[in-house]
């Protein structure tokens, strides 16, 4: 059995990374997968030398033959940059570890925007939801899901971004959202699926 140990920085991301770790599992034929609670740091220390360090040799004593998945919003930058800069000090700390480093463009909930038909009726949500254009293209993609929310259902990272991940049509979602492809692309080659595999930022 695969084992994944992630690091993230959102309280939603502890709850709801695990259960769209293992939908991607099951889709590319690794039914069983061990998902350890994610290791949750703040966004301005990871940036920090020394901090993601110390995060990924946390993560490494939880498995000794499985990877490690770091994942972060963008914000304002530029997703590449920034992974490849953290891969770079996340295999510096732990080179004897498969590590991958995903950049969700500006931030996770891009990847709801880019599946929307797929959660209309979910969570409030209306049943006519419609993605927009270019759902990475969005800086609030909070937001977004806020205004289409009922005025009384707004929208909280830790109550919704779980039960969003159980409905997010997949493979709606990696068409339309290069980052959540390369999510889904890194997962695969952590579970050993060469054919998923992505280029090494």
């Amino acid at each position: 059995m695969r084992t994944i140990v992630a690091i993230v920085e959102g309280h939603g991301e502890v709850k709801a990374l695990p259960a769209l770790i293992r939908r991607i599992a099951r889709e590319v034929g690794e039914a069983e997968v061990a998902v350890s609670s994610p290791i949750r740091g703040k966004r301005n220390k990871l940036l920090k030398e020394g901090e993601l360090e110390r995060l990924v040799e946390l993560a490494a004593r939880q498995t000794s033959d499985g990877g490690i998945l770091i994942l972060l919003d963008a914000d304002d930058d530029c997703p590449k940059q920034l992974a490849g800069a953290l891969l770079q000090r996340a295999r510096s700390a732990r080179s004897d570890r498969e590590i991958r480093v995903v950049i969700a463009k500006h931030e996770f909930e891009a990847w709801f925007l880019a599946g929307a038909e797929s959660l209309a009726g979910i969570c409030g949500l209306p049943e006519t939801l419609e993605a927009p254009e270019d759902p990475e293209a969005l800086r609030d993609a909070k937001g977004w899901l806020r205004k289409k929310m009922p005025p009384e259902r707004c929208y909280s990272e830790t109550v919704d971004q779980k039960e969003l991940v159980g409905h997010l049509d997949l493979d709606l979602a990696r068409r339309r959202s290069p980052s959540f492809a390369k999510l889904c692309r890194d997962l695969g080659a952590l579970l050993g699926r060469d054919e998923g595999a992505s280029p090494r930022a």
